[in-house]
């Protein structure tokens, strides 16, 4: 044994130290982006244009994607516990690899629509779930820094996306700008895969465990299904449901809410930049104090903050009221990153966290494809923003009380 970074490593594995797999985590996530929204925003309205459809159509096609997409995820998380990341992850990558350079020769909504579905099962569902699960299986020293860096990483990494993706488009156009990331994500990631352990598995494949809980030394680890029968498990559920159809509505229809609110254009799409700044923020400092904290009492404050954005909303008048909207919003979201596999692990161990966690999963992907169609509803319906939010506000704060009255999870069942 070999200490790497002030962590044992096993000799047998010693380029997989902490700091490895760690950042072989963060840029597989960060390699997702050309399946995230904030990757495709960028190519709606020159797709709209170059295909001769409607706003509508394409709406319509990310949401067929999307939930496809969400459909396959806890088979795939399923796969992650039997067969291990490596080889997740590889298939994965070739899909997603494929799908984008096909995507580029594409002449009609149906075909956009078959490759909007492999963007979000291979590069939104399946690259983000087996990467952070990854890491939450191989370490077991300081896990939360762990998932908070990799998620910080990734999110800061999609979130630089959108301009690279509007660069390409401007200068070489679609075709282009799908092809240059269909190369991008094979150079990024295949290399990476080389950083993970071959069985990730197994408790102590690549660091020992500093600290460890009672769900995971107790006994062995949860089965997905016996998982799936506690409280508990639904309230993560839930909180990282109401997160991402929640953010990803205010996102969809940022630029309308706030122009709405009296910001200028320019000043409402400016306002991802201090979501983007506490959700990293918020990330890596709920990954690094998570081993003191309850799980629970994180997932209800981390509802709180995202109650507290829906609530704020209305009460926009300027560009320093929509800061502060825009930092309370990325510190919910960075945050509820972090908490959620490790939450997961605290309660239910790692033994089958790849078939948990692809059910929790595939709940957040669907979410994510119903909350920008409920809020145009509501702006149809009432005709402002303000009352959709403060009636969307109802969610999280139930989900909050939910998380705080949530009991501890019990077998009820022989493992």
């Amino acid at each position: 044994m070999r200490a790497v970074d002030g962590v044992t490593s096993t000799p047998m594995t010693p380029q997989r130290s902490w700091w490895g797999v760690v950042i072989a985590g963060a840029l597989i996530s960060a390699a997702t982006a050309p399946g995230q929204t904030a990757g495709l925003s960028p190519l709606t309205d020159p797709l709209i244009e170059q295909l001769d459809i409607s706003r509508t159509d394409i709406s319509f096609s990310y949401l067929i994607g999307t939930l496809a997409g969400a459909v396959a995820l806890p088979f795939i998380g399923r796969g992650l516990d039997r067969w291990g990341a490596r080889k997740v992850i590889l298939i994965a990558v070739l899909a997603f690899s494929l799908a984008l350079m096909a995507l580029s020769f594409v002449s009609d909504i149906y075909g956009l629509t078959a490759g909007f579905v492999i963007l979000r099962m291979a590069g939104q569902g399946t690259l983000t779930l087996a990467a952070t699960t990854a890491v939450v299986k191989a370490i077991h020293h300081r896990r939360g820094l762990a998932v908070g860096l990799v998620s910080a990483v990734g999110s800061a990494g999609i979130s630089l996306t959108p301009l690279l993706v509007e660069r390409l488009v401007s200068t070489g156009g679609i075709s282009l700008a799908w092809r240059i990331q269909s190369l991008a994500v094979l150079v990024i990631v295949l290399p990476m895969i080389l950083f993970l352990p071959r069985h990730e598995s197994r408790p102590h494949t690549v660091l020992p465990q500093a600290r460890t809980t009672t769900a995971e030394t107790a006994s062995p680890g949860w089965s997905t299904r016996d998982a799936a029968r506690t409280p508990i498990f639904w309230t993560i559920a839930a909180a990282l449901a109401a997160t991402g159809m929640l953010s990803t509505a205010l996102a969809f229809h940022q630029i309308s809410i706030l122009t709405t609110q009296g910001l200028t254009t320019t000043e409402a799409a400016a306002n991802f930049i201090p979501q983007t700044i506490t959700a990293i923020l918020a990330t890596l400092l709920v990954g690094g104090v998570a081993h003191t904290l309850e799980p629970r009492l994180a997932l209800a404050g981390s509802m709180a903050l995202l109650a507290g954005a829906l609530c704020f909303l209305p009460f926009i008048t300027g560009l320093g009221l929509a800061v502060a909207y825009g930092l309370i919003l990325g510190a919910a979201s960075g945050s509820i990153r972090a908490i959620e596999p490790i939450a997961l692990a605290h309660y239910f161990g790692t033994e089958n966290i790849g078939g948990i966690r692809g059910i929790i999963t595939s709940i957040n992907v669907g979410s994510t494809a119903l909350g920008p169609i409920l809020f145009s509803l509501g702006r149809d319906l009432t005709g402002s923003y303000a009352i959709p939010s403060l009636i969307a506000a109802t969610i999280p704060l139930t989900v909050g009380a939910l998380a705080l009255f949530s009991p501890l999870p019990h077998r009820t069942t022989e493992q």
